[in-house]
């Protein structure tokens, strides 16, 4: 789908969706407990979609009621399951594992640039306790084995969904296990939200000074549970009202443990010129990857350059983002240049044109914030990528006051 965006301030309010990176999280202890769960305040996704039909594929029984899941925990583990991680990292990072510690013999099916995306920290450490993998660099691949406990040797600047997959599938271990941290983790913030998630659901992690200890033979205690706002997509509504937008955000918890609440210190942190315009920041997005491309678009707004680094991962996201982030804005008239790990961003009077979402929902969605301070129309090629967070946003675009047509490119 491609959209033509006419210039228009947003105004008023938006429920934000819930966080993504919760649900994936709560959806995994429900399914790995004994009992009945039930988390509610689910914003349905392609990504979400993708780990219920993997953990359905693993044998547990989840069924929807509106914006509510009821999770009846595994209690029958099949022989083999074929789990389809549709573009989604996080079901294919968090389920490998999982799957290794339930004995399951899988094949990972992925779609997009996810077969892309490195799992040999896994093929390295999961082949030396139980694993065997048929692995070509690429998707489908299958494992077989029973993973065993022991020590667990991973980078931290790879990805945290490394180590979250292992928070999970450890304590089902017959046996103790400790991962040891060979680099400084990355985006820990969402080792934490893991490890809140664990504790909420009866497990317990020991952190230590060069990474975690997990105690095998834990069992996955049944909750009800409710999924708060999500800031990484808050983050564009943040952003929009730096830019001159007056929109109020709702369903957002104050006190959460999401990395991507850095949004809010970012902005309260800016500084202003005497016409009130936001000057130059920096930013260290080592632990905020996924606010790269909306920072992009206030760097543009603010009147010095901005500086963002520590983001050399994004190359690996579903698009490289550094280079997706800075050919969108430099495509409506935007001056920023790609370094090794960041994006140098100067000021520029955004004009409008046709750019490409490369098929990564926040490229478009930073697009369509972007397009609130053009003068021209912005068109968005393949805009319809949003379906794999946010599938509502162009919907809640438009209740704000946006200005939107399909539009086909020829």
């Amino acid at each position: 789908m491609d959209i033509k965006i006419t210039p228009t301030k947003l105004k008023g309010t938006v429920n934000i969706p819930s966080s993504k990176s919760m649900t994936h999280r709560m959806l995994i202890c429900a399914s790995l407990s004994k009992g009945v769960s039930k988390i509610s305040n689910i914003t349905f996704s392609r990504d979400i979609y993708a780990t219920i039909d993997a953990l359905k594929a693993m044998g547990a029984d989840i069924q929807i009621n509106n914006d509510c899941v009821t999770v009846n925990g595994i209690n029958h583990i099949p022989n083999n399951a074929d789990i389809d991680c549709c573009e989604s990292g996080s079901t294919l990072r968090f389920l490998i594992p999982i799957t290794a510690a339930l004995g399951i013999n899988s094949t990972f099916i992925g779609q997009g640039r996810l077969p892309e995306r490195p799992i040999s920290p896994y093929i390295r450490e999961l082949t030396k306790n139980g694993i065997t993998f048929e692995y070509d660099n690429t998707m489908p691949f299958t494992m077989t084995g029973q993973l065993k406990p022991g020590k667990f040797k991973l980078e931290g600047n790879i990805s945290s969904q490394f180590i979250t997959g292992m928070l999970f599938a450890l304590p089902l271990l017959n046996g103790d296990s400790e991962i040891i941290m060979t680099s400084d983790l990355e985006s820990k913030p969402y080792a934490d939200m893991t490890i809140k998630c664990l504790n909420t659901f009866g497990i317990e992690i020991l952190e230590t000074n060069n990474g975690y200890f997990i105690k095998g033979n834990q069992t996955y205690i049944s909750q009800n549970t409710v999924i708060e706002g999500d800031y990484s997509q808050a983050a564009f509504f943040y952003v929009a009202n730096i830019l001159g937008n007056n929109i109020k955000l709702n369903n957002l918890t104050e006190i959460s443990s999401q990395g991507d609440k850095k949004i809010v210190e970012i902005i309260d942190q800016l500084c202003y010129n005497k016409n009130n315009e936001p000057i130059g920041f920096s930013v260290n997005a080592v632990n905020i990857p996924d606010l790269v491309p909306i920072l992009g678009v206030l760097g543009t707004f603010c009147t010095d350059k901005s500086l963002i680094y520590g983001a050399e991962r994004l190359k690996i996201k579903e698009s490289d983002r550094l280079e997706t982030t800075a050919a969108v804005l430099n495509d409506l008239g935007g001056n920023i240049t790609v370094k090794n790990d960041g994006l140098i961003i100067k000021h520029s009077k955004l004009k409008g044109g046709i750019t490409d979402s490369f098929g990564d929902h926040r490229i478009a969605m930073s697009a369509a914030i972007a397009a609130t301070i053009c003068s021209e129309p912005v068109i968005i090629k393949n805009a319809d990528s949003v379906e794999k967070s946010y599938p509502s946003f162009f919907k809640d675009y438009q209740n704000l006051g946006g200005i939107i047509n399909v539009f086909t490119v020829e």
